[in-house]
């Protein structure tokens, strides 16, 4: 083992739950009404506890467990059982122990992407339940597929820190739990703008830190295609966020920060399965051209089609994941790292095929899956919460505790009245 190695990972994994919790949890409280803080916040927080309890009893074993025909891990690992302070695997020279929960800090925050689709609506036992389900038959085969030595990692499918088994997987399934679920009492007729736009700053911030332990964190080392890896990201996170502006400035002749610092996470989700793979030449072409593709997918497609994804984690996670894993495809070269593969523009159309292949069976797994699982959810437990429960507020009608104790009190005195 190395002690460089080593110590950098542990730093990354502790910022990739930085940015989940308090990140996310920021980033999605901003955005949501006053009268769901609290409710988003917690569906965030909670992914963290269940997802690290389910990983430590079967989510890794069946991930990264020895490869069974291509499918799924085996159950070497169950209950973190041979899981120690070794090197992992024999060919990484950091500790089985911090890999392990490096994965499980991707696995939890994958989960709780999914909410920003259906927040403000979804009950909370739903919530809880659909988390485990979720991860263990949704985002647990597509990381055995891809990074656990499964089919797509044989055939050549490419995703240096999660294109196809974090965002395209969560917003994907945002997507298609927004429209199982349905959307909010008087979604068209309501102005849904942020209540808290220093709130969502913050997390939006905190995100794009911890997206360095996030992307930079997956080279599994200190070396030099982590240090490629880490201006890779910071190059698409600021073109993403400078596309969105020029775009918002031509169409809306203002920039907002809203839709600034949105850019700049579209570009951070492009990047991430390119991220090891591309010059940073690349990764700019990559971020910038993200802005209009996800742009498009919120204001136009998103209008036009009139689904309810409240957080667009779909139009961001999910459209930009799909743009980042054909990019890689278009622009990985082997001259920045070996291990990777040329792409269409050195040579290797192939490539692009691979790519495809992994979007289109990251698509499928998600949208089925998650389907399947809310339809029997659905059969023993109410998905949704009532019409008066949503309009009151999650944080008050469930949780009763409001994000700020003025607007509780004057809520449940309004209610009292009534």
């Amino acid at each position: 083992m190395d002690s460089g190695d080593t110590t950098w990972m542990l730093i990354a994994t502790a910022i990739v739950i930085f940015m989940h919790v308090p990140g996310l949890a920021l980033f999605y409280g901003g955005l949501v009404s006053e009268r769901n803080v609290v409710s988003t916040m917690m569906h965030s927080f909670v992914s963290l506890l269940i997802i690290s309890v389910v990983w430590v009893l079967w989510g890794y074993s069946l991930s990264f467990g020895p490869d069974i025909k291509g499918i799924i891990g085996g159950f070497d690992y169950l209950g973190f059982r041979g899981v120690g302070g070794e090197a992992a695997f024999s060919t990484l020279t950091i500790p089985h122990y911090v890999f392990a929960i490096f994965q499980c800090a991707f696995a939890a925050i994958t989960v709780a992407i999914i909410s920003g689709g259906i927040a403000g609506r979804i009950s909370f036992s739903a919530w809880v339940v659909f988390s485990v389900l979720w991860v263990t038959f949704v985002y647990v085969p597509m990381a055995h597929w891809v990074w656990g030595g499964g089919w797509l990692f044989k055939m050549g499918e490419l995703d240096f820190a999660g294109g196809t088994v974090v965002h395209i997987l969560s917003g994907v399934s945002a997507l298609t739990a927004a429209l199982v679920i349905g959307p909010r009492f008087e979604y068209l007729k309501k102005d849904h703008a942020p209540h808290n736009i220093v709130l969502f700053l913050i997390g939006a911030a905190t995100l794009w830190f911890g997206w360095f332990g996030f992307n930079a964190g997956s080279a599994l080392g200190a070396n030099s295609v982590t240090t490629l890896v880490f201006a890779n990201t910071q190059v698409a996170a600021a073109a993403g966020g400078l596309g969105w502006m020029l775009i918002e400035w031509k169409i809306r002749k203002r920039p907002t920060l809203v839709g600034t610092a949105t850019g700049a996470i579209a570009g951070l989700v492009a990047i991430t399965p390119a991220a090891g793979f591309v010059t940073i030449s690349s990764a700019l072409i990559i971020g910038f051209i993200v802005a209009p593709v996800c742009y498009v997918a919120i204001h136009f497609v998103k209008a036009r089609f009139k689904y309810d994804d409240t957080l667009d984690a779909f139009g961001v996670h999910g459209i930009g994941g799909i743009w980042g894993s054909i990019a890689t495809g278009i622009f990985a070269t082997k001259d920045v790292n070996p291990a990777g593969n040329d792409g269409l523009l050195y040579g290797n159309p192939e490539q692009l095929l691979h790519q495809s292949i992994g979007v289109v069976i990251a698509v499928a797994l998600a949208a089925i899956g998650t389907f399947i699982i809310l339809k029997l959810m659905g059969l023993f437990i109410q998905l949704r919460v009532s019409k008066e429960e949503e309009l009151m507020g999650l944080d008050l009608s469930f949780h009763e505790e409001p994000a700020y104790n003025q607007l509780g009190s004057l809520e449940m005195a309004v209610t009292k009245s009534d």
